[in-house]
């Protein structure tokens, strides 16, 4: 059993995965080349710096393949805009004051209950000139905050003016506007007819001959739409006299919808050689596509396209699309001009797609984000910065000269007010019919964030948890994973093992406080901390002490323990061990100041290959030195360095430290400024996590401390020139390539760690990782199919229960995100009958789903992930079009028919039985 538990661990595709999970590279996205153009004098001179996305990942040693490749919109709308969302049509404080350099501002406030939950919360958004930014804070009834409270966690410490709230219902309206200034909801493309050997928009202009494959391709894109009378989005087309056009392509994607500008259906005329009114529109299109079709076998013939061709000063991204007729393929290469950010999907190697479907997923998903990272350009961004600033100003002025003082509140005073006066209440009710009325307009126009209930399909995303244990009884404190099917985990009634579809038992009674704990399958061993003032220490065993029918019923007390203890350890409140995958493994153990530097004698492969030899417990670890920090640690990182100069990254208050394991030579890495108001509460800077990560082979750390992460190089002073920001301040900080996920104590929040982008949210209430080693385990309160409120209602009819009785605990509800799903490999094996699924799996996301005729074919497995298809018809009805997901945008989700069911899914092996039950769900 010994040798079967090392190899099940070493060397398998799960702990290859695992290893890699925090290794990235941005050669993915392309590399920055300075093109040149030739004059008529032979002569070259620069066209531009533009980053060229070709799939090509010459001189690196990873493959990358479709599968690799996941298919998101990045911060999609109906989860960046959240006044729309959480704050009209319901009662929220808006305030505006003025900072200490005389700029105006806003703050928007609401106490809203995420999808149900039970769970309220404070949202906040603070509008200036640079942009708006979002914080999400827990909600006390007891403690309520203040304005100058939350103002703090913008980093707003004084004020030239004091924050006035504002009582008149029509500046959300004024609100509302200044949120529709980080970007359109609906997007316009243009779409450009070339042929081989063409060098100048002029030419690709005057083509006017169509051919059938650049048809069929207008068509794949979209639906063909007459103009005359069109009144849906407009895309800047003429739709009462056919001046630009007759005819155009239009469709809808997961609620935006997007207007093609094709060169060859807009106005063509044969006196004006640059064929102005094309260019007209299409020069003005953020995102060009360029069209060529190549009869060449060779499958690495490509147009000679470069951008300096298309003479725009606005365009800055132009996808280049080759269509070989031979094999009916589409290959894509993407050009960005230097100043765009990263943005996603990353092409595939080779960037060639032989299904149309899956070619179009991937293209509109390309544009839509190439145009979102485009206005985030100095441009677009100076623009959008004075457009800000005018805004702000005209509310500012505007609105301060309100003189009601009947309603003016304090500073100081709390958002919620206990009580309130019949008059006070007139004017709640006037300011919610005025944004109810407000929000009701904005969807009938369009020009709503939506969600992907719109376009009425499945959507399955790699993050979507799998059940594994319904009804675990105990708040759990640690815990950490073994092998496939089991966790052992640690709670204040003991430590049990729980495997998936059986009983849980008891390994530690209570007497054992386990704090911290790991399981290092490499080596058979079971490593924690007992946790009781002074008298911590680490005890270790061995993992099949806990294996066989005699030792399944064996429940070890305080006794049972002291010969698996490492004396050396006694005081210690901390630990950590170096990363899986490691030649050997390490611990590092904080008493106090003091670090403890501990080796385990053996290798990996030595415990591997020799297995009977290999019994050694408590002196199986060495003790090397002795290192001394300059505060008792909070967090430790070990990190792996070249050569066995290997590395500790420790922090305490608000600063992390790299402390070097040889000499104990001491790096200051980085310092954490706290404000001064967070300062004079004696609030300190809450320190998540220090991720060890590699970028193309190279260390470097994500420091994560309240809700910033922040990107340090260890082998430079500087470090990339971007920091993103969470909403909700994490508890905990996972990554898993391409994702980097961030858990607080009611939400999951998942973005790209390329570009720090959002991809998706998910609120659950009671929320803990359990442990990420491998798969990503968490607990929550949340069920399958709702809320703890909902089971609640569940239960109304039950008796009462005795005063003398104990309060029961709501049971924990343990689920698990696979790793090798977020990495975009997707496992398709099917479970033995001997170990079937448990019947009351479900998952935590319940989509709606409807059929399309331009869903991917059931019988072939795309190669990409499919998440998204398209609606049949690419047009919105009167009851589906803009429809925001969730309890808290106050717009009610869409659900399928009596007889509607959803189409087969490659994910169909793994995650588990969807639930359309409940209207309430995460799923957006």
């Amino acid at each position: 059993m010994l040798g079967t538990v090392g190899r099940d661990c070493f060397g398998t595709p799960t702990t290859d995965l695992t290893v890699r999970r925090d290794a990235f590279s941005r050669r993915q996205y392309g590399s920055v080349e300075t093109l040149t153009l030739m004059d008529d004098d032979c002569k070259s001179h620069s066209a531009g710096r533009f980053r060229i996305e070709s799939g090509d990942l010459e001189g690196s040693d990873e493959v990358s393949s479709p599968v690799a490749s996941p298919v998101h919109l990045e911060n999609p709308e109906f989860q960046t805009r959240w006044y729309f969302k959480y704050f009209l049509g319901k009662l929220h404080q808006n305030y505006v004051g003025i900072d200490t350099e005389k700029d105006p501002f806003i703050l928007s406030v609401v106490v809203t209950d995420a999808n149900n939950h039970n769970v309220p919360q404070y949202r906040a958004v603070l509008w200036r000139k640079n942009g708006a930014k979002r914080v999400c804070l827990p909600y006390n009834p007891q403690k309520p905050q203040t304005v100058k409270g939350i103002l703090s966690h913008f980093e707003l410490e004084k004020f030239e003016k004091g924050p006035k709230e504002i009582f008149d219902p029509d500046i959300q309206k004024d609100i509302l506007v200044l949120e529709e200034q980080e970007g359109s909801i609906n997007f316009k493309f243009g779409v450009v007819y070339a042929k081989e050997n063409q060098v100048s928009d002029e030419e690709f202009y005057s083509n006017d001959d169509p051919s059938q494959s650049f048809n069929s391709f207008s068509d794949l894109l979209g639906d063909r739409i007459k103009l005359k009378g069109w009144e849906k989005f407009k895309g800047g087309l003429d739709v009462k006299s056919n001046a630009t056009g007759t005819e155009s392509i239009y469709t809808v994607y997961e609620g935006h919808e997007i207007m093609f500008h094709v060169s060859t259906l807009l106005p063509h005329s044969l006196e004006n050689k640059q064929q102005v009114e094309r260019k007209r529109h299409i020069g003005n299109d953020i995102v060009n596509i360029l069209f060529y079709e190549s009869s060449s076998p060779d499958p690495q013939a490509f147009p000679q396209f470069k951008p300096c061709m298309m003479r725009s000063r606005f365009t800055h991204i132009f996808a280049v699309v080759c269509y070989n007729t031979c094999d009916r393929s589409y290959k894509l290469n993407v050009f960005s001009e230097e100043s765009v950010p990263l943005f996603g999907p990353p092409l595939p190697s080779p960037p060639v797609f032989h299904d149309a479907d899956e070619f179009r997923e991937f293209l509109l998903v390309k544009l839509i984000n190439g145009e979102k990272a485009a206005v985030n350009n100095p441009l677009f961004a100076q623009k959008r910065e004075r457009t800000l600033e005018m805004l702000i100003k005209n509310i500012h002025q505007g609105y301060m000269m309100e003189t009601n003082k009947l309603y003016r509140r304090a500073f100081s005073d709390v958002i919620q007010d206990a009580h309130i006066s019949r008059k006070e209440e007139a004017r709640r009710s006037e300011y919610l019919r005025v944004g109810q009325t407000l929000k009701v307009k904005t969807i009938l126009k369009g020009d709503a964030p939506t969600s992907l209930v719109t376009t009425g399909l499945l959507k399955r995303e790699p993050w979507e948890p799998q059940s594994f244990c319904m009804d675990f009884p105990h708040p759990i404190i640690c815990g950490d994973s073994w092998g496939d099917n089991k966790l052992i985990l640690s709670t204040e009634n003991g430590t049990f093992i729980v495997e998936e579809g059986l009983n849980h038992r008891s390994i530690f009674d209570k007497s054992v406080p386990v704090k911290q704990l790991d399981v290092v399958e490499a080596h058979n061993l079971l490593i924690f901390r007992c946790d009781k003032g002074k008298e911590g220490k680490i005890y270790v065993y061995r993992l099949n002490d806990f294996e066989g029918e005699v030792l399944d019923k064996v429940t070890r007390g305080k006794a049972e323990c002291r010969e698996n203890r490492i004396e050396k350890t006694k005081g210690c409140h901390l630990y950590a061990l170096s990363r899986q995958g490691a030649s050997h493994l390490r611990m590092v153990v904080a008493i106090q100041k003091r670090l403890l530097l501990f080796t385990w004698k053996h290798s990996v492969a030595w415990s591997t290959w020799c297995p009977t030899v290999d019994f050694e417990i408590v002196d199986g670890f060495n003790f090397v030195r002795e290192l001394q920090a300059f505060d008792s640690p909070q967090l430790i990182t070990l990190i792996d360095g070249v050569r066995d100069d290997n590395q500790i990254c420790v922090g305490y208050k608000n600063q992390f430290d790299l402390i070097n394991e040889k000499n104990g030579d001491t790096l200051q890495l980085y310092q954490v400024e706290a404000n001064k108001i967070l300062r004079k509460r004696k609030i300190e800077v809450n320190l998540v996590a220090a991720l060890d990560i590699y970028e193309d082979e190279e260390s470097e750390l994500l420091l994560c401390y309240n809700h910033v992460s922040h990107f340090q190089k260890l082998s430079e002073e500087t470090s990339h020139d971007f920091d993103f920001n969470w909403n909700s301040e994490p508890s905990d900080i996972v990554c898993a390539f391409p994702y980097v996920m961030a858990f607080t104590a009611d939400s999951i929040e998942i973005r790209l760690i390329i570009n720090g982008n959002l991809v998706h949210a998910m609120s659950q209430p009671g929320l803990s990782l359990i442990t990420s080693k491998c798969d990503i385990y968490f607990c929550t309160l949340a069920g399958p199919g709702g809320s703890p409120k909902e089971k609640s209602t569940e239960q109304r009819y039950t008796p009462p229960s005795s005063p003398s009785a104990k309060t029961l605990r709501p049971p924990q509800y343990i689920y698990k995100i696979p790793l090798s799903c977020l990495a975009g490999q997707m496992t398709t094996t099917d479970k033995s009958p001997m170990n079937p699924t448990p019947p009351h799996q479900s998952t935590l996301l319940a989509p709606v789903a409807q059929n399309g005729d331009r869903s991917p074919s059931n019988k072939r497995r795309s190669p990409l992930l499919r998440t998204k298809c398209i609606h049949p018809s690419g047009e919105k009805t009167a009851s589906d079009r803009h429809d925001s997901s969730g309890s808290d945008s106050g717009i009610s989700i869409l659900r399928p028919g009596n007889n509607s069911s959803p189409p087969d899914s490659p994910y169909q092996q793994t995650i588990c039985t969807l639930d359309f039950s409940h209207q309430e769900t995460d799923l957006v």
